[in-house]
Parts: C-alpha cells; structure tokens; sequence
C-alpha cells in the first residue's frame, strides 16, 4: 500500500503535458494542447490537454481524465499501477507499507500458484514441439486454420500421453506438490499417486487481464464418445471462471481503441477472428455470461457486440442473460450469423472486409432484436403480444440510465402502437419490484452476516451512562425522522427529484468552492464582518438544516470535498485529488462535473452576462432554496400517501396539521424564490 502523502506528492509532482506528451505528439493551441486521440482512430486532431487544468479531454470518443487516469486507460493499469510508473518517471521513491506476515504469506502463495501455472503453460507449448506433439495437435491446429504466429502468440499446447509427464517434469523443476495440486494441475488420489489432469489433449492456456497464464481447457481429438470433449482447470485461488474471459489479454487494447467489443462463445472462434484481424474479440468460453464478466468488459468499453449462430438455438441464447449486460449501462448489439455457420466458420470463409462490412450492416439493438424474434413467435394472438409488450418492457426496466430508458420506450410504443404509459407504467412496477428484491436480498445477508459473525468474549457490557452523548452507536448516516425513507437505485440516485438540484450544488462546489460570495449589505444573508466563500455557505446552510444530501452519488463526493478542504488543500489540489480518486464513482462524479459539458438547471445561469461573483450570489442561494422546497413536497408528498392509506381519525388530523406546516413553509420558500 502507497502511503497518502506519497501519493499525494506524486499527483502534485504530475505534469499532464508531460506524461501525455510520452505517448502522442502534442501541439499548442492557445493555452491548450492539441493531438489526434491515442484511443480511436481518427484524422482531424478532437484529443485536447488542458495544463492549467491538469486534464485531457477527447470530444470524438469522450474519453478525459487526469494523469494518472491517461496512463491508466492508455497502458491499462491499475490506479496503484500507474501511480508507481508516474513515481518511477519522476524519480520520486515509493515505500509502500509494510505488510503483516500474513499479508506477506498469502502474496507469495499467490505468486507461487503463477508460477506453477506458468511453468504448465511452457510445458504445453514445448511439448507441441516434440513428434507426438506435432503429428496430433500441431496438425489439429493447422487443419483448424491456425496460423504459426497464432499458436504461438496465444501459447496453445499439447498434453502428452502419459500421465505423470508434466508432474515428473514440475517436480524436477523444484515446483511444491501442493501448489500443482491446488493449481489444478496435478491431481493426487488416495493412494498417494500424482497424476496429471491434462493427458492426451490439445491445450488452450487462459491469460489473466495482465497476461499470466491462470487456467488452461484441453481438448481431446478422439471420437470415443465415453470420453469428455473438454477437460477444464478447476476454480483455484487465480482462477475464477466467472470472472474471467478468453482472449481478454491480447484484445483489451484493440477493445479500448475501437470502443467496442465483441463476444464470442468458444476458443477457435476468438482465435480465427483474431487471426483474420478481428482483434477486439473475447470468448466467454461456453458459459453463460456472467456479471463480473460484463463489468470485466465494461472496464475497458461501453459498447459489446455478441455473434451467435443463426439457427434456433443461437437466436434463444441470444435472449438469454443479456438484460444483466444492458443493467450495468452497457450497449448491446447482437449479430445472428447465416445458418449453420459459427463465427470460426465464418472468418475462415470471408475476407477481413467481408466480415467487417457483415457486423456493419447486421449488427441490431437488443431490444429492436428482440423485439423482432418474439413478434414472429407472436403473430397475431392478442395475448402473446401482451405478453411480448410485458417482456420488453421488463427488459427496458433494468437500463440504469433513464434517458436511454426513454428513448426505448417511445420506439417501443410506436412500434406496438400503444399509449406509451401503458409501458412507463409496466416499468414503474418492475422497478419498483427489483428496489425491494434488492432491499430483501441485503436484508437477508445482513442477517446471515450478523448470525455467523463470531462475538468474541470481551466481559461485561459496560452501561451506556459510560458513553458520551454523541457516541456513533452507528456508523450509518443518521437522518432527521421527517425525511422520505427513499431506497437508491444501483447508481446512487435516491431521489431523482433532489439529485438534480444537488448536483446543481456540488458543482458550484467543485468549481467555485472557494470563491468568496459578496453579498450586499440589503441582503438576508449579509454579516457584518463575516465573509463566507461558496463551499461554507452551502455546508452551513445545510448544517442548519441538520441534513446532508440525500443521494450517495453525490454525497460521497461532496464529504470527500470538504475532508480535503479540512486539511486546508487549495481548490485545485482538491479538484485533482477527487478527480484522481480511487473511488470509482467519486472520480466519476467529478469528472462529470468538471470536465464533461454540464449545465446548471437553474435557468439563465450559463447565459447570465454577469460577472461569476455576482452569479455566485444570485444563483447559489436560489439553488439552495430551490433544494429546501424540494424536500418539503417530497415530505408533502408521503404525508398525502400516508393519509390515504391510514384509517385512524386521529393520525389523519395529525397528519393534515402537518401537511398544512408543510404547505405554509413551501409558500415561504416560494415567494423567496419568485414563484408567486
């Protein structure tokens, strides 16, 4: 672990010129730097460096970050990672932290299975070379179309005949039992003998993200049916299934490039379509895609593509587990090749340009492609088509963005030709049903966690008259009792209704957090002698309210600001810190706010002619305030829901007393705000 104040003299030290400058030739460009963008391919320069700023921005593919983010995404690193090549390029020495002994055992168990495991991957490769090797799985691959430098290149193998030939060779080679045991290398039967999982097969060796061998799949070549097709590596401490994806190493690069990546289902498939040229193409290795896969993919593009074989069987697999993709965020295209055929079929029977303009022409949405197969299987029966219309709807329901969501529902609707809220509400209720899954599903691990959670003796409780006051019996944010019990969806978005006006407020934050506000001396928010500056006004007024945001999206961010500012960092040492944050969502937040294009909703903000200052002290308080009258209608608003629902004479008088304390304060806040 990199101590902080490394850390942070590294991302001080960063100059984004110069490091970008390492990989593209930059030119200036009035205060900026211009150059052709290094992750798509592109002819007029759109890729710009801000060194006042500290960031980059691409406006064709959108990508922009820091430093530290640009060596991540460019060599596709780690965050620790690229801190360390950024320490090495500035000569600043990193003592990370020292580990336990446990923490020392357990990296160098780690490492010892690698190795273990590399060593079986240069086994396999060497054993192609010997005559068994070459007469039987050298001549598979050629009779498979492989090419010389493909083997090569993704280190395919052969196991020989004999059992115990790669355990003899690991343990003449100095490699512990038990490591190729737990590799899934060797297996050892209750007698004692070690024998070899892998015999008489050829070998495909799976590369982790970084490019170490982890797990292999060998194929047999015999006909006898009593004999398994594939022999795979079992789930190990480096290897797990799920997580991972074949070919994910030599494609990751050519994926973040293109923007996209495209899906396959087996090796020769990867193989063939990377040898044609097609070399952002990874195989989820004939099991069904998964989650950690998908967000394995996502790391490097939003875009996924997947080919399947036309027939029948291809087109129902292509139904199924996809909505798990659109629910990370992603775009999903789906390409039937023709009947009978497999992608490995067809990159050996078409030209690179054939291929290419086939994926161009017959690549189609996942809800239009759905849409398509289960209209025909519905034909003109009312009630499969209510049906259908309910299906599409529940897949429409998981897209986390909820302008894409939109989008889709009106392009459904007019192509069902109904009213378009029949779909919203169809929508309403699915999500509000996975809300409470999700809600029941965390309630029941909490509760599995907390019975198999070991209490240690520690003796007698002592009384709570012992504790302070103020003792955080819970670590969990504690709200006031009157504020709405909304549950976040899985972006952090509690409220829609109040993230739009606090992302209005952490912007001003971010951007002017302290920039001082001078308000004049006619104005309710004037203190004679006592200047605030933006960051404090907002915290303060929120403090008097005794609230913080409602949407964790946007208030990790915003705690994580003034934790910065507490230690008295400037504006711009705050802004690169959380821009840089190891905090995915954080980094993201900021990079949202600060970098993409974004425009305050308080009307004529951005077209305002006046000066930033006098914007600050208009703007800033009629956002908080439009942010306070939010609140109230959203407690109006469950108040009223309550009263419907409630049959007891003396809560509904309570509760219309207090709806009427709600209505008068929104009348306030109103008035102050113009509306009437």
């Amino acid at each position: 672990m990199i101590p902080r104040d490394i850390v942070d003299r590294i991302l001080d030290t960063a100059q984004i010129v110069d490091v970008v400058g390492d990989f593209v030739t930059l030119k200036k460009r009035g205060s900026n730097y211009t150059a052709c963008c290094p992750f798509h391919n592109e002819k007029t320069p759109s890729f710009s460096v801000s060194a006042t700023k500290g960031i980059y921005k691409c406006f064709g593919c959108g990508k922009s970050g820091t430093a530290v983010g640009f060596v991540m995404e460019h060599e596709h690193l780690s965050y620790t990672e690229a801190l360390k090549y950024l320490a090495k390029k500035y000569n600043i020495e990193v003592i990370e932290k020292e580990e336990s002994a446990e923490d020392i055992a357990k990296r160098q168990r780690h490492e010892s299975l690698l190795l273990v495991s590399e060593f079986g991957g240069k086994f396999f490769q060497e054993s192609l070379g010997t005559p068994d090797g070459q007469a039987i799985a050298y001549q598979y691959f050629r009779s498979r179309g492989l090419q010389d430098e493909t083997i090569r290149k993704y280190g395919l193998g052969w196991a020989p005949v004999s059992r115990k030939a790669l355990s003899e060779a690991a343990r003449a080679a100095g490699y512990k039992e038990e490591f190729l045991i737990e590799t899934g290398l060797s297996i050892k039967y209750d007698d004692g003998r070690l024998v070899d999982r892998f015999f008489d097969r050829v070998i495909f060796p799976i590369h982790s993200v970084s490019g170490r061998v982890i797990a292999f799949g060998g194929r047999t070549l015999k006909t006898d049916k009593s004999v398994a097709k594939y022999v795979n590596s079992p789930e190990t401490e480096i290897y797990v299934k799920s997580k991972s994806l074949y070919g994910i190493y030599f494609a990751k690069g050519e994926i973040s490039k293109k923007d996209k990546c495209i899906l396959v289902e087996g090796y020769l498939d990867v193989l063939s379509m990377h040898q044609l040229g097609i070399t952002n193409v990874v195989a989820s290795s004939g099991t069904s895609l998964t989650e950690d896969q998908i967000r394995l993919i996502h790391k490097f593009t939003d875009n996924i593509t997947i080919i399947y074989d036309g027939d029948s069987a291809g087109i129902h697999a292509a139904l199924r587990g996809t909505d798990m993709i659109l629910k990370e965020g992603m775009n999903v295209k789906i390409i039937l090749l023709p009947d009978g055929q497999d992608p490995d079929d067809f990159a050996k029977r078409h030209t690179l340009e054939e291929v290419e303009d086939y994926i161009a022409r017959n690549e189609q949405d996942f809800i239009s492609f759905k849409t398509d197969v289960l209209l025909k299987e519905a034909g003109n029966d009312p009630l499969k088509r209510a049906e259908l219309i309910n299906d599409i709807s529940d897949t429409i329901s998981v897209i986390p963005d909820a302008v894409v969501r939109a989008m889709y529902v009106r392009s459904s609707a007019q192509r069902f030709d109904i009213d378009e809220r029949l779909i919203l509400d169809r929508i309403g209720k699915t999500r509000s049903a996975m809300i409470e899954a999700e809600v029941k599903r965390r309630e029941r691990e909490q509760q599995k966690a907390a019975q198999q959670a070991a209490v240690p003796d520690y003796g007698p409780m002592p009384d709570y008259a012992d504790y302070p006051e103020d003792y955080p019996y819970d670590d969990q944010p504690v709200y006031p009792e009157d504020v709405p019990a909304i549950v976040a969806d899985a972006s952090g978005i509690e409220s829609p209704k109040l993230a739009t006006f606090e992302k209005d407020l952490l912007k001003f934050i971010l951007e002017e957090g302290c920039s001082t506000l001078d308000f004049d001396r006619d104005s309710k928010y004037y203190v004679e002698g006592v200047r605030y500056n933006v960051a404090e006004f907002i915290d303060g007024s929120l403090a008097e309210d005794e609230a913080d945001f409602f949407n964790s999206r946007y208030r990790k961010t915003y705690e994580e600001y003034f934790r910065f500012y507490e230690e008295g960092l400037s504006q711009q040492q705050i802004q690169q810190r959380l821009l840089n944050s190891e905090d995915e969502q954080i980094s993201s937040v900021t990079k949202e706010l600060l970098i993409e294009k974004y425009q305050i909703t308080v009307k004529n903000y951005e077209n305002s002619m006046t000066a930033v200052s006098t914007k600050l002290v208009i703007y800033v308080p009629k956002t908080l305030l439009a942010y306070q009258c939010a609140k109230v209608e959203l407690l109006v608003e469950e108040l009223v829901s309550e009263l419907s629902s409630t049959e007891d004479a003396e809560r509904q008088m309570e509760i219309l007393q207090q709806i009427g304390e709600y209505n008068r304060t929104r009348a306030v806040l109103n008035n102050e705000l113009g509306r009437v």
